[in-house]
């Protein structure tokens, strides 16, 4: 059985969950909209530019999960799931899942965006296996930091490498689609490195190294 990997925003899904759970919270009142909407959008600016600070950013985006009760977080994210990620699933990602599945190939989401906003959505697309950046949690609620390697950049390769030590898989005849040139250190990884609706800096490097560049949005 070979790997099939999948970057989550903008590849399977047609926008970016942790941008829109940010938009999500503002319009709910849940955090200081003005600030909070103009610090979402600058570090979205930073992450599409490749200049994101992650430790920095995760600071920002996870302290909402710190201040709410568990209850009242997923009762939220039941309605983000349903007002903000079911109107952007795919089609062509649904028949492009089907196909490995077909082949008898794993599946595996692997995002920078937090657990907490991407398992469900990983749930919607059936894809068993999931690595995200971890929130931290003690005694039932979430700290607002994060536990252990944020799954961006090179630490995707070191958290899908320890997911590899720890399930026996390995990256032999292993496929990897995304959108985003920061997942250039696992695209070189895999044996199959494909570009999703790329971003013209991934698009650019595809176009050189001869990789393909598929669409999920367009006919």
């Amino acid at each position: 059985m070979s790997l099939a990997i999948f970057d989550l925003d903008n590849t399977l899904i047609a926008g970016d969950s942790d941008y829109l759970w940010g938009e999500y919270l503002v319009e709910q009142g849940v955090v200081d909209g003005d600030h909070y909407r103009s610090e979402n959008e600058r570090y979205y600016r930073e992450y599409k530019q490749g200049a994101l600070n992650i430790m920095e950013f995760l600071a920002f985006s996870l302290k909402p999960l710190s201040e709410h009760s568990l209850d009242q977080l997923h009762a939220w994210r039941a309605a983000f799931v349903a007002q903000k990620i079911r109107p952007i699933l795919l089609p062509k990602a649904f028949e492009l899942l089907q196909r490995h599945r077909q082949a008898g190939d794993v599946l595996l989401i692997i995002t920078a965006t937090n657990r907490f906003v991407t398992e469900p959505i990983a749930e919607l697309l059936g894809v068993e296996h999931l690595l995200a950046t971890e929130p931290e949690m003690r005694r039932g609620r979430y700290t607002g930091r994060v536990a252990g390697t944020p799954c961006f950049q090179a630490g995707k390769v070191r958290r899908l490498q320890q997911w590899l030590d720890e399930t026996g898989h390995d990256l032999a005849g292993s496929t990897f689609y995304s959108d985003s040139h920061n997942d250039l250190p696992l695209l070189e990884r895999v044996e199959h490195p494909v570009a999703v609706d790329a971003d013209p800096v991934l698009a650019r490097v595809a176009e050189q190294r001869g990789w393909p560049h598929i669409s999920l949005r367009q006919p």
